[in-house]
């Protein structure tokens, strides 16, 4: 469960925003709508515990984290939080395979090849495993991290613009898999987008 109230947060005296508040429960789902500029990406950074709000509360498997310290906010990202950003972030020395299994060695969890290889194939670049980041597409890119995100089983599941580099067959079957990994693993999905493709797909929506 994630849920969020009151939220404001300023880049400058003439950047500021108020967040609507939002609630998003065990294995449902949430989508939040919006043009570039009005905030879609400080909303999800501030739930993903990346940027600290000015005021408000942010309230993560039942634990209220605005006044945790960055070593228990850190804990709280590794154990409870699959982020999947708008634009990938890999460690360029490593696989595909091995970038994928890292959120299960911060985590301190037992590096899972099987479930990794099986989100591969879901979704479309079980071929590619051995491969460096660099070497894939961008929408290939985009895929990688949404496995990266489900491996740990996170309550929540953040995604940034996921389908923002996918066709029309792609951006389905990636929302189907975020959407059937949620209900399988019991996690709260808030997608952040202006893809319009995608507005039939989620009954909660929030417009910013």
């Amino acid at each position: 469960m994630i849920s969020s109230k009151n939220l404001q947060f300023s880049y400058s005296s003439q950047k500021h925003f108020n967040f609507p508040d939002i609630f998003c429960a065990d294995s449902e789902t949430l989508l939040i709508l919006g043009q570039s500029g009005k905030g879609k990406t400080t909303l999800l950074h501030l739930l993903a515990l990346l940027l600290k709000p000015e005021s408000g509360e942010i309230n993560i498997a039942g634990n209220e984290v605005s006044s945790f310290t960055p070593s228990q906010i850190t804990k709280v990202r590794a154990q409870n939080i699959g982020i999947i950003y708008q634009r990938a972030h890999f460690t360029s020395s490593l696989s595909v395979m091995d970038n994928i299994l890292l959120p299960n060695y911060f985590a301190g969890k037992r590096q899972d090849k099987t479930k990794a290889i099986c989100l591969a194939e879901q979704l479309g670049f079980a071929d590619h495993l051995s491969k460096k980041a660099n070497q894939l597409s961008q929408g290939e890119q985009q895929r990688v991290s949404i496995a990266r995100a489900l491996m740990n089983n996170p309550n929540v599941i953040l995604a940034d613009e996921p389908t923002s580099s996918l066709d029309d067959n792609n951006c389905q079957k990636v929302i189907e898999l975020l959407k059937s990994q949620s209900k399988l693993i019991d996690a709260s999905l808030v997608v952040v987008t202006h893809d319009q493709r995608l507005k039939d797909e989620f009954a909660n929506q929030i417009f910013l």
